[in-house]
């Protein structure tokens, strides 16, 4: 269950940008592992998240969608700035609230949230990006979403059980990612905004 207190160490999304930008001027990056490795990653997300800011148009449909939102709600989504999955997915979910004032987006640190991420782990894993949708005034929660599309979960499960190293699978997800061009995040959060919007 998230509580205001983790809603009180969330942060936007261009502040979030912002705090990757002071943490790679200092050489450090977001999380517990500050290896060279994981300073390239965020590096390289950085670059990505501000392109798919400028390249990301969303769908007809979920526009049409989010204008029928008339409750309020938080996103809030758990994230660190080395991430991959989360540069490619962030950026939609911020266009995505841009589009709706009445969903707000809020991101918090998984390695600063240890007890927030314990209750959403993915096949036992605390992979991220997480989103937990909350209706504003009662933090009541209305569905969880990620760390990943489906479409891409199950293919990541698949290359995991076939023992692909983590090279490969870098290299095939972001593949992906590139000829999907966020289509099937947005398909998902058409169908999740269907589900919830006939609930609410």
């Amino acid at each position: 269950m998230v509580k205001t207190e983790h809603l009180s160490k969330s942060i936007s999304y261009p502040e979030y940008l912002q705090l990757l930008e002071k943490l790679m001027a200092g050489g450090k990056t977001t999380g517990l592992n500050r290896s060279e490795e994981y300073l390239g990653y965020t590096k390289i997300n950085l670059q990505r998240m501000r392109r798919l800011d400028k390249t990301i148009i969303l769908n007809d449909e979920l526009k049409s969608k989010l204008a029928q939102v008339k409750k309020q709600f938080i996103w809030l989504v758990i994230t660190e700035g080395w991430c991959g999955d989360a540069s490619q997915n962030i950026p939609v979910l911020y266009t995505i609230t841009k589009q709706c004032p009445n969903i707000q987006l809020k991101l918090v640190l998984r390695d600063e949230n240890t007890e927030l991420i314990n209750r959403y782990h993915t096949n036992g894993s605390a992979s991220i990006p997480k989103l937990i949708c909350l209706e504003k005034n009662s933090l009541k929660e209305i569905f969880v979403w990620g760390p990943r599309p489906k479409i891409l979960q199950d293919l990541v499960m698949e290359l995991k059980s076939k023992n692909v190293s983590k090279e490969e699978k870098g290299l095939i997800t972001q593949k992906w990612y590139n000829n999907d061009k966020t289509q099937s995040v947005q398909k998902e959060f058409l169908l999740l905004l269907n589900e919830f919007l006939t609930l609410n």
